[in-house]
């Protein structure tokens, strides 16, 4: 979503038109569900996905046509072969895109698109919002709890309480067709140890939206030149982490320092402030002997098994790249659990 806003900016800013193109419905196996959306300029050339192939080839047309007409436009496609208006893909379903064309005159826009990007830096649950109800005049809008509603000019903030949910909606009223989704679902993901997986694991978890902090006791192991990724970086004392950053529910923990007894001590701080993620790497003997400890502590049989133990996907993964991608798509898949998706 950084790289759209960045990239529309760019073209706003070298007065040259473009086209957001958002997935707002989405049923049956469509390859991407509400909230995808690409960037295309006049020339055709774009940057994000809304599912590849066929509609994306279809879509890009209609973008390069909105910008020539500029005019924007809702538009529906069918995914299944055989059926009229179907454009030839096999995966079955069906997608509606909005076609937003962004106007280089539009000076409101520019200031919503900056604010946009502001968003995205801060750690805060927030929310970009559409007034489709009359697709040729869209209204674009921002809501996070501390700025409010912003760029819409619409009274009635009640109706709009219904948008701010985990995951993509429309919302139909007597009045307005509405559609929203998370601009920044908060949470961060706090990772105790700099070695050779924490290495890995930032490019990775920054490479697919999550905000990264590192922490070590050892400089040489949490400085920039290791972690150029990092959002912040911590050099401090694992045995008192409270003194440093303040984890929370919607906060994932990531365990993997130097030593059983490092990581001893994190994860029983941790465990405490109750994380909606925590992931604490090591072997079976190991994981046996600190739930021991932990239990020893006073901790319950369930708060330590709803640690995910030993971290990550059972991909069978060894090497420190393997090991990043398979704590990668477990906290992939509990965050869209989080947001309401489902497997298809």
């Amino acid at each position: 979503m950084k790289e759209l806003f960045q990239e529309l900016k760019k073209c706003l800013l070298r007065e040259e038109g473009a086209a957001l193109a958002s997935i707002i419905e989405s049923a049956g196996s469509a390859p991407r569900g509400a909230g995808s959306r690409m960037l295309v300029r006049a020339d055709g050339s774009s940057l994000g996905t809304v599912g590849g192939g066929a509609v994306e080839y279809q879509v890009t047309l209609a973008c390069q046509e909105a910008v020539r007409l500029k005019q924007s436009g809702l538009f529906s496609f069918t995914l299944t072969r055989g059926k009229e208006g179907d454009i030839g893909m096999v995966c079955g379903g069906n997608v509606t895109v909005y076609i937003q064309y962004a106007d280089p005159e539009d000076k409101e826009l520019l200031q919503l698109v900056d604010r946009a990007l502001a968003m995205l830096e801060v750690d805060e649950d927030s929310w970009l919002i559409l007034d489709l109800t009359e697709e040729n005049a869209w209204k674009m809008g921002l809501y996070s709890e501390k700025t409010g509603v912003l760029g819409l000019g619409y009274e009635n903030t009640k109706t709009l309480e219904k948008l701010f949910g985990p995951a993509a909606v429309t919302l139909k009223t007597e009045e307005r067709f509405w559609y929203s989704e998370p601009l920044v679902q908060s949470g961060t993901v706090y990772i105790f140890g700099g070695g050779h997986v924490a290495q890995e694991l930032v490019p990775v978890l920054k490479r697919v939206g999550f905000r990264c902090v590192v922490m070590d006791d050892r400089e040489n192991f949490a400085n920039p030149g290791v972690f150029p990724d990092a959002d912040q970086i911590i050099v401090g004392n694992l045995e008192r982490i409270g003194d440093y950053v303040a984890i929370r529910p919607q906060d994932y923990v990531c365990v993997m320092t130097r030593g059983h007894q490092y990581d001893y001590y994190v994860q029983k701080q941790a465990l405490a402030l109750k994380p909606c993620y925590l992931g604490v790497m090591g072997s079976k003997n190991k994981i046996r002997v600190v739930t021991e400890r932990l239990l020893a502590d006073g901790f319950s049989a369930e708060e330590i098994q709803s640690c995910h133990m030993p971290i990550g996907l059972a991909i069978h993964a060894e090497t420190p790249a393997e090991i990043a991608v398979s704590v990668a798509g477990e906290m992939i898949a509990l965050r869209a659990e989080r947001m309401g998706k489902t497997r298809r």
